[in-house]
């Protein structure tokens, strides 16, 4: 799977979507689900969220690139965005240690 390339707008609207405890731990829940996704009822389950700001919450993560969404007859799917969240992980340090004289990190 080809990571794909974030610039400075795209990594902080991603990490703008995750910058709140109950945003990270619905997403937490999404990746621990896997690419099977849940419904919003599964996620308010797991998460414990109470489904007006669960609503709210999923509606900023899909904003953010962080998860995706799929329609299912009346269920919507909700599933984590993998490339999306390496592509964020992989803008914080594709540059590591660049300027330390040192190809180590650790």
């Amino acid at each position: 799977m080809k990571t794909e390339t974030l610039n400075l707008e795209m990594a902080a609207q991603g990490f703008a979507a995750a910058g709140a405890p109950a945003r990270l731990l619905v997403l937490r829940v999404l990746v621990r689900a896997g690419i099977d996704g849940l419904a919003i009822n599964e996620i308010q389950q797991r998460a414990q969220i109470p489904a007006s700001t669960l609503a709210h919450h999923l509606k900023s993560l899909a904003a953010g690139g962080l998860i995706e969404q799929e329609k299912q007859g009346r269920t919507v799917i909700n599933r984590a965005n993998y490339p999306h969240i390496e592509a964020l992980a992989h803008f914080l340090t594709h540059e590591c240690c660049a300027d330390s004289g040192s190809n180590k990190c650790s």
